[in-house]
């Protein structure tokens, strides 16, 4: 198609890397600037035309983490057939731009083979797109992971204590510094802080995608019929999530003196 570029595959390189490198590429540079679990940390090196002083023309550009499931009722969400050590998480993904439109559904595509090869026990992949970051899980649609919506997480929650583009707190750490989720009780000890108003949200569900990778033709079959949740059609539009916003006031603590 005009005006669009296409990785040239025989210069990328899928390797294992050591998960010190991994953090500091995804922390510098994934929109998240978090680390995460991580049981393989794979990283994406591009062969260059010239080589350094050592020989070498290869430059890490990017890294994909696969870590067990996150959530304790992640696996059996996907099936009750499935054990722990049979699945993972697809928990972070980035490549630097400028190495074509299709190389992360290419990437993705090797990482099966070398999962394959180097975990052969695990036989589903499971990845998350947010919706509150805009992510509709394109590359997982490219890449031809099974869709499945609706499904009901634990819910969860954010505040922010500034206005448009905001600055999103996660609800763990709104109870870690105020005590709790609950508005009255945030109005007060917000307040109490001296802030005069915040923003609140419920985090939307996120799309979850599978990708079934054992090889055993019998066992993608069983899998697939005993798949606890149906499979559905992509989500194609991003849904406005700002209608989820909710601005309050705190309550200015009393600071009137008096007699006693």
């Amino acid at each position: 198609m005009e005006g669009i570029t296409y990785v040239n595959t025989e210069k990328i390189i899928l390797r294992e890397i050591n998960k010190a490198t991994a953090k500091d590429l995804i922390v510098k540079h994934h929109y998240t600037h978090s680390w995460t679990s991580c049981r393989y940390a794979l990283g994406i090196f591009y062969r260059g035309n010239q080589e350094d002083v050592f020989g070498n023309s290869e430059q890490l550009i990017g890294c994909m983490v696969y870590g067990f499931p996150i959530g304790r009722s992640a696996v059996s969400s996907i099936s009750e057939t499935l054990t722990n050590d049979e699945v993972l998480e697809l928990t972070r993904l980035y490549i630097h731009d400028g190495y074509g439109s299709n190389i992360e559904s290419y990437c993705l595509g090797q990482s099966f083979k070398w999962i394959r090869e180097h975990a052969p026990k695990v036989k589903v992949l499971l990845s998350y797109a947010d919706p509150d970051h805009y992510h509709l899980g394109k590359i997982y649609q490219a890449t031809n992971w099974l869709y499945q919506k609706d499904i009901k997480l634990v819910d969860s929650y954010e505040l922010s204590l500034v206005d448009e583009p905001y600055d999103w707190i996660h609800s763990r750490s709104v109870v870690g510094r105020w005590g709790s989720c609950k508005i009255d009780t945030l109005k007060v000890e917000l307040g109490n802080d001296g802030h005069t108003e915040f923003w609140w949200k419920k985090i939307s569900n996120k799309h979850r995608y599978i990708q079934i990778i054992t090889p055993n033709r019998k066992e993608r079959k069983l899998l697939m019929k005993n798949l606890k949740h149906p499979i559905s059609e992509y989500p194609k539009q991003l849904e406005d999530t700002t209608k989820n916003i909710e601005h309050y006031t705190t309550i200015t603590p009393n600071t009137d003196g008096g007699f006693w």
